[in-house]
């Protein structure tokens, strides 16, 4: 019976071979890019389609900084406590998204870098399933649905920051525009003599970040379009695509487990 359960888990771990090591421990700069670029389309496309459900967009903490700063000064002390819920709801997410990750890699799970994809997977599956009957009574659930995308937003942005020690960020698009601009900048520089101090760009930074910034963008319109033509189950997929980048290393772990059991 074992045996059986151990092959099991073992097929299943070998359905998806294109997407192998994306979420694994081990890891290599082409499968942070890849990894990276995916997320950035389902963080594109939460941020949009969340801003047509709740009229916020929940992963600009820089814009919800600056509200709170301004709520105080203009005495909208309600809207201060949902912008000050958000930072922090997206605080919480990072602080999660560490605490699994290390939890994970102190175990030696190959699902460590999996496990916060798992949680913003089934927090997605509950926003989409849940969505419309909380859209009913909107002023008594519409700040916690707030808070479920900003923790969702700290969740996933630390997730490919961890893994891929702060070169790829998936929501932060004002830094990844910044970058951008850094390289171009480089990249048009013209140099008048050769030398030690010769300007050039790094190509390849210039290729990940305008990918990063293009698969935001795309995930943006998915994400509008299929909210003003489906409404909140247009989540469903985009926790699908979650759970099928995260399931091999999971499949992994337990098939050991079950090899151990």
């Amino acid at each position: 019976m074992a045996r059986c359960k151990t092959w099991h888990a073992h097929s299943l771990s070998r359905m998806f071979p294109l997407i192998h090591g994306w979420t694994s421990v081990a890891r290599s700069s082409q499968a942070n890019i890849r990894l990276g670029a995916v997320l950035s389309f389902i963080a594109g496309a939460a941020n949009a389609g969340g801003f047509l459900a709740v009229g916020r967009y929940t992963s600009h903490m820089t814009g919800v900084v600056s509200s709170v700063a301004d709520d105080i000064v203009l005495g909208n002390f309600t809207l201060m406590a949902v912008g000050l819920g958000s930072l922090c709801a997206f605080l919480i997410g990072a602080m999660c998204t560490a605490i699994l990750v290390n939890w994970g890699l102190r175990k030696q799970l190959s699902s460590a870098y999996s496990l916060p994809l798992v949680v913003e997977s089934l927090a997605l599956l509950a926003f989409g399933l849940f969505g419309a009957a909380i859209s009913g009574f909107a002023s008594l659930f519409l700040p916690l649905t707030v808070l479920l995308l900003c923790f969702m937003m700290g969740l996933q942005n630390a997730v490919i920051t961890k893994i891929s020690h702060a070169e790829i960020r998936t929501t932060h698009v004002t830094g990844l525009v910044t970058d951008l601009g850094i390289e171009l900048g480089k990249w048009v520089y013209i140099n008048r003599l050769k030398g030690p101090d010769t300007v050039k760009a790094n190509r390849q930074r210039l290729r990940v970040h305008a990918l990063l910034i293009a698969f935001f963008f795309v995930g943006g319109l998915s994400g509008a379009w299929g909210f003003k033509a489906w409404g909140y189950i247009t989540t469903l997929p985009l926790a699908a695509l979650l759970w099928t980048l995260a399931m091999r290393p999971v499949f992994d772990d337990i098939r050991v487990w079950l090899a151990r059991a």
